[in-house]
C-alpha cells in the first residue's frame, strides 16, 4: 500500500543514487524537530526521541530498505548501517563533480543563465562532498575563460 502521508523530501532510493542529498534533508528535518541528537554517537536522547526519529527515517527510505532493516530499532544504528551501505557515494560524485569542473566551459552554454546554473550545480555537489569552492575559484573560472579573448595591444597610427 503507498505511504498515503506527505513526505518532506524524496525517499533514499534503493539505489542510494540520492544519498548525499538525503542525509542533508534528513539532518536539516532531524534538527528542525528536535530530534537531531539521536544520530550522534553518545547521544541522550529519550526513547520517545528515538522513536520519533526512527518513525521519521523510516518514512524517508525505500520501501525495501524498510525490510532490510526491519530489525534495527535505534535511529543511529540504522543511520550508520545506511551510512555503510551508501557512503561511497561521496567517492564516485566527487570526482565527477571535479571532472565537470575542469571542463566546464562558457561556450558550451547558450546562455549565462544556464553556465552559471551549471557552475553551481557543480560547486553545490563538491560543497556537499566536502570540497570547498570559495567565491574567488569561481570567479577565477569565469575570468580563464574570457582570458582567451583578450584584444591584442592597438598600435598607434
Amino acid at each position: 500500500m503507498a505511504n498515503l502521508a506527505k513526505l518532506e523530501f524524496a525517499t533514499l532510493d534503493i539505489s542510494g543514487d540520492n544519498y548525499l542529498s538525503w542525509v542533508l534533508d534528513a539532518k536539516i528535518h532531524l534538527h528542525a524537530n528536535g530530534l537531531g541528537q539521536t544520530i550522534v554517537d553518545g547521544n541522550d536522547a529519550s526513547p520517545e526521541e528515538n522513536a520519533k526519529a526512527m518513525i521519521f527515517l523510516l518514512r524517508h527510505i525505500h520501501e525495501a530498505l524498510k525490510s532490510e532493516y526491519v530489525v534495527v530499532d535505534e535511529s543511529l544504528v540504522l543511520w550508520k548501517a545506511l551510512g555503510e551501505r551508501y557512503d561511497y557515494q561521496m567517492m564516485v560524485t566527487l570526482p565527477r563533480a571535479r571532472y565537470e569542473w575542469t571542463h566546464l566551459r562558457f561556450q558550451d552554454f547558450k546562455t549565462v543563465t544556464e553556465y552559471n546554473s551549471a557552475m553551481h550545480k557543480i560547486t553545490s555537489l563538491m560543497r556537499l562532498c566536502g570540497e570547498s569552492i570559495s567565491k574567488e575559484d569561481m570567479l577565477e573560472k569565469n575570468y580563464e575563460y574570457f582570458s582567451y579573448f583578450k584584444c591584442p595591444p592597438t598600435t598607434a597610427i
